[in-house]
């Protein structure tokens, strides 16, 4: 198979194949078929052209011949050196040949045919010449071109231009070169491809890992959603810094469950985490909880005492509810956040202190300030970092989750068996608004536990319409009823009236005085209600929910 005038050997034809079949990258094996080819005694040029979609059609040579500009051949591998071996031709960014319309010059035909093209003794008048005087000036005296096809479809052309003309011998080995390029180039694209969905997998597999690490990471936190996602990973951006943080949100959503984490997840994990419920604390009493005072400071001052600052010191303060702190004390505030000093009451030596602030309200804190209920310069200092929590309704998708962990927490909590929950129940606590968000909850599935062990209910959480929550009653905050149905023992009567107070403690975070308290909610005196806590036993580990 040797021939005399196109000297590739039949040695170096099998080698060529064999490292053809042995390419994964597409650019590499055409890089490599050429630059065998264009090594070969008398061969000036090969090139390669592969169709894919048009991409310069606008600056393309062929443009106004050009019927189909959604694809064409683009050259892809080119390899060639002068006559006088001063010029090559290996770039295939430049030139007029770098595209060709399909059906359009002996390139363009080829690959619309699927027929090879074959000119030998080139002559100044065939219409197979593109560039008489580059033919002329290179002694070109052949032309072969190949259509590479597999499995019926045409990707591309195999071309070369010798000096001299080629026999039928040749042209078998270009045929055979074309098959296997052919089939080559098929298997590199799959291999790309093969390798492009691992890369993809990886990725995938990647982003779920941390998903997962996300969401078995925070301690409490449970949910799926999109927006409970998003929260997760502001609070992985911000915890390591000493920023302020403000949470705002309706009641009930998780504020103090997100200042822990952030906490859990900050430099100050080593130091403690001191909440102050800023709604409970009676107004003439801020000062001294928050700076603490020395003995005789005031009426009833009979020793000194450290405030919440100088105990949260290298640590975390939480001012849950800090819209509730009253206007005069809160340039105090602001100083100790500015400069990281404060007095006790009645001391006049300055202390350092070195805390982290995160606050949270259920109130629109820029109104506050615009209604003049709250500092403009300590709202810019809490509220470097925001977060607004989305309200249940809004991460419906977490409901039945969350049922599933207060159902499995109560029942552990209060030694009894977990009730069975069924798709129509999870479909009826979906449908409800939840205006108490996930405390309200959490107080419905306590309850529910409660009343299917004492058996007036029946045994799944369906039956929490009993207690007044279904999704049409309008709020069970002043809507709820007892089942009419069923006459309570004494004790019953006295259980739900603890939970009722416990909830309204919830609801109202722990606050008894003034407006939006948990008196104001239950119709009663704050001194009442103090009494009746104590005469219950009810405690803050009783109504504490987390925020």
């Amino acid at each position: 198979m040797t021939q005399t005038n196109f000297n590739l050997d039949f040695e170096s034809f099998q080698l060529l194949l064999l490292e053809m079949a042995q390419q994964r990258s597409v650019d590499e094996l055409l890089q490599l078929v050429t630059s065998s080819l264009a090594s070969t005694c008398n061969v000036a040029l090969a090139r390669v052209w592969m169709i894919t979609p048009g991409d310069i059609c606008n600056t393309c040579n062929e443009y106004a011949a050009c019927q189909d500009r959604s694809r064409c051949l683009h050259l892809m591998a080119s390899r060639g050196l002068s006559i006088d071996n001063t010029t090559n031709w290996n770039t295939i960014e430049h030139g007029a040949f770098r595209r060709f319309p399909i059906g359009v010059r002996k390139v363009g035909r080829i690959a619309s045919s699927g027929q090879p093209g074959n000119v030998s003794a080139i002559c100044g008048n065939s219409d197979w010449i593109a560039d008489r005087a580059w033919v002329k000036k290179e002694h070109i005296a052949s032309f072969v071109g190949q259509p590479l096809i597999f499995k019926g479809e045409v990707l591309g052309v195999l071309a070369m231009f010798t000096r001299i003309a080629l026999d039928q011998g040749a042209l078998g080995l270009m045929r055979m070169i074309a098959d296997h390029l052919a089939y080559a180039v098929s298997n590199a694209r799959a291999f790309a491809e093969i390798k492009r969905l691992k890369r993809q997998i990886e990725n995938e597999n990647a982003y779920l890992r941390e998903e997962v690490n996300i969401a078995q990471s925070f301690n409490g936190i449970i949910g799926k959603s999109n927006a409970l996602h998003e929260i997760l990973r502001q609070i992985v951006l911000v915890a390591p810094l000493d920023t302020s943080v403000l949470i705002t949100g309706e009641s009930g959503t998780g504020k103090e469950l997100i200042a822990r984490e952030i906490h859990a997840r900050s430099k100050r994990v080593g130091h403690p985490m001191i909440k102050i419920n800023c709604a409970a604390i009676p107004k003439n009493l801020f000062e001294s909880e928050f700076f603490g005072h020395v003995r005789g400071a005031f009426t009833g001052a009979h020793k000194d005492r450290e405030g919440f600052f100088q105990i949260a010191d290298r640590g975390t303060l939480f001012l849950d509810e800090v819209s509730e702190i009253p206007l005069e004390l809160q340039g105090k505030l602001l100083r100790v956040l500015q400069e990281g000093e404060y007095q006790r009451v009645g001391e006049e030596k300055v202390r350092k202190v070195d805390v982290r602030i995160i606050s949270a309200t259920n109130r629109d804190l820029g109104r506050e300030v615009t209604a003049g209920r709250f500092r403009e310069d300590l709202y810019y200092r809490v509220n470097v970092f925001p977060f607004l929590l989305p309200p249940l309704r809004d991460r419906k998708e977490d409901i039945s989750l969350l049922v599933n962990h207060f159902l499995a927490l109560t029942s552990r909590r209060i030694n009894r068996p977990k009730p069975p929950l069924t798709p129509s129940d999870i479909e009826s606590l979906t449908q409800y608004d939840w205006p108490g968000n996930i405390r309200e909850l959490q107080n419905v599935i306590e309850r529910a536990v409660i009343t299917s062990h004492l058996g007036k209910l029946d045994s799944g959480i369906s039956s929490i319409t009993h207690l007044g929550v279904s999704p049409t009653a309008p709020s069970v905050h002043t809507k709820g009823h007892i089942d009419k149905r069923s006459i309570l023992t004494d004790a019953e009567i006295r259980q739900l009236e603890r939970e009722n107070m416990i909830k309204a403690l919830r609801v109202c975070n722990g606050k008894i005085y003034g407006p939006r308290s948990a008196s104001e909610k239950l119709g009663i005196k704050p001194t009442t209600l103090i009494s009746r806590l104590k005469k219950m036993g009810i405690t803050l580990d009783d109504w504490q929910g987390r925020n």
